[in-house]
């Protein structure tokens, strides 16, 4: 019997394409830098979550509440939701692994669509499942495709609603029309990270739809209105018996003590959340239309980005213009990982830095 000279990775890991974030830094020699490659909140954390965060900088020796008790309770004051049908989680990206954990098994599939968001993908293999991928409709997700996507073998289906890198939504008599047409047994996860940033009458998050069905979750993070990345916090909201599945299978102390008081503070600070979707809605509106007046097309999103397509020629391609803008401190995302090699993803920014792309693009298109 051959030896195994060293230990290898469950069959299936290797094949895993490693997640690549959006890059933080623009190079030696440039000057000020503007990051609006993450999605981030330009407008920062509430001055609350800050103080909230410098408070407990006292009290680092102490581990943190493992079920995150006053962080639900607060989310479920805010949404008028049970704490006891919430999990908070590092990150949304640990509550969608948790779900393909605990509901695929090997050789089960998981349905996404085809510019969805890369760690569904990532999640599905790594529980040992099947990625099945459903065509987009103008780079929006297809509920008719997604349907003929699903088979006996189907275990899962996520939508990000809206959808990044898209920015596009559906309106949520189409997330209910998907939902009615899966087996009972079929998960169905939306992703709402960008919901508070939406402004239309036919959408919403999907609590409605979770309260009322024993197959839907609905996943929320902290990382964009409310300006916490780097703290990385989640949440989700979901059928008793999920969560009590998901809380079986989650670390114990997986959000910790400085994320949960700055997570409390910042749902109490409605003013910066109002704040900030203002800048964004003022900001959204007006590189959507000064973007196409460069000749670039710009794909309608609801969300606090944008995916600009660049012509399809080597002098201003995405990637010849992503070289521009990064030698002048703009720093966008590629993403030809998601199906646009030709486009770039830009997080709506401060006044300075949208009006700077603008102008920086209009130079790089006129050379």
């Amino acid at each position: 019997m051959e030896k195994t000279l060293r230990p290898e990775p469950r069959k299936g890991v290797m094949d895993i394409a490693a997640y690549v974030p959006g890059k933080s830094t623009a190079g030696a020699g440039v000057g000020k830098v503007h990051k609006l490659s993450s999605n981030e909140n330009p407008l920062g954390a509430s001055p609350a979550a800050k103080e909230a965060v410098r408070r407990m900088t006292e009290k680092m020796e102490f581990y943190p509440d493992g079920a995150a008790t006053r962080l639900r309770e607060a989310i479920a004051e805010r949404h008028g939701l049970n704490p006891a049908n919430i999990i908070c989680s590092n990150g949304s990206d640990e509550v969608i692994g948790l779900l393909t954990q605990t509901y695929l098994n090997p050789g089960d599939e998981g349905v996404f669509t085809e510019h969805g968001f890369l760690v569904y993908k990532i999640y599905i293999q790594a529980a040992g499942g099947v990625p099945v991928v459903a065509r987009e409709s103008r780079e929006t997700a297809d509920v008719d495709a997604i349907l003929a996507a699903v088979t006996p073998r189907t275990k899962i289906v996520f939508v990000a609603n809206p959808n990044n890198p898209t920015g596009t939504y559906l309106p949520f008599e189409e997330i209910r029309r998907l939902h009615a047409g899966l087996p009972g047994n079929v998960l169905l996860v939306i992703d709402a990270a960008y919901a508070e940033y939406v402004r239309r009458n036919d959408y919403e998050a999907g609590i409605e739809l979770v309260s009322s069905a024993e197959n839907v979750v609905m996943t929320r993070t902290f990382s964009k209105i409310h300006g916490l990345g780097g703290m990385r916090i989640g949440w989700a909201y979901g059928p008793a018996q999920i969560i009590d599945a998901l809380n079986r299978v989650r670390a114990p102390f997986n959000v910790n003590a400085a994320a949960i008081e700055a997570g409390v503070a910042a749902m109490g600070d409605r003013a910066h959340v109002e704040r900030t979707v203002l800048h964004n809605e003022k900001w959204l509106n007006w590189l959507s239309e000064e973007l196409p007046k460069l000749g670039l097309r710009v794909t309608p999103s609801v969300a606090n980005f944008l995916l600009i397509h660049f012509p399809e020629n080597g002098r201003h391609s995405a990637a010849a213009a992503d070289e521009y803008l990064l030698a002048r401190g703009y720093i966008l995302r590629r993403v030809g990982a998601y199906g646009f090699p030709n486009a770039l993803r830009m997080t709506v920014g401060t006044e300075e830095a949208n009006r700077g792309v603008v102008a920086a693009l209009t130079e790089f298109l006129k050379d």
